[in-house]
């Protein structure tokens, strides 16, 4: 009978510590933080009021925008299947990244924290985009997506070159819209070229 008993006990004890792993293993293979969330919480504890909040919020968009860019910008650059989509994969990389340094400098005076890599929205992004066969099918999706891209950040930029409370993010977001500008035309224009090569 005793030796039921520790038998029994021993088998508890085993299970229970099997499923103590499990939870620790489970925990830390979790998924870590979106780059994006971070900045933004790290930010959220800096700055008390709204306004620099809001500045803060629009340079972490405006990284997220710079990162996703040049990404999917090299696998333009890859994969684009006419000289025009890997004309402006190159012009989005080399733009971007211009871009990116910029604003890790004025973020860094203003003591505002940004993504540095690529956040889960631009992932995703890339994933979409690569799943795209070789072809007329992965420009005029890339096309697409930096037409939608472009009128969306133009939006966000010209907003915070009105509206920022910081003088330094003004100008700069100000500084950005010519040639996010272009872009958008470039973006276009391939477009075109793409639905009418159909």
């Amino acid at each position: 009978m005793k030796n039921v008993r520790t038998a029994k006990r021993s088998f508890l004890y085993l299970g229970f510590l099997s499923m103590s792993l499990f939870i620790i293993h489970s925990c830390s293979n979790s998924n870590p933080e979106d780059a994006k969330e971070i900045a933004e919480d790290q930010n959220e504890e800096k700055f008390d009021d709204r306004k620099s909040e809001k500045d803060a919020d629009f340079l972490v968009t405006a990284a997220e925008i710079n990162l996703e860019e040049i990404k999917l910008g090299e696998l333009a650059q890859q994969k684009g299947s006419t000289a025009d989509v890997k004309a402006l994969g190159k012009m989005m990389v080399d733009t971007h990244t211009a871009a990116q340094n910029d604003l890790e400098k004025l973020a860094a005076s203003k003591s505002i924290t940004i993504p540095v890599v690529l956040t889960e929205n631009g992932k995703d992004a890339y994933d979409d985009l690569n799943e795209e066969d070789l072809g007329m099918d992965f420009d005029k999706e890339y096309s697409s997506m930096m037409v939608k891209g472009h009128k969306d950040a133009i939006r966000e930029f010209e907003n915070a070159s009105s509206n920022a409370e910081d003088g330094d993010i003004r100008n700069w977001a100000s500084s950005m819209l010519p040639a996010l500008r272009t872009h958008l035309d470039h973006a276009e224009a391939c477009k075109e070229k793409s639905k009418a090569a159909k």
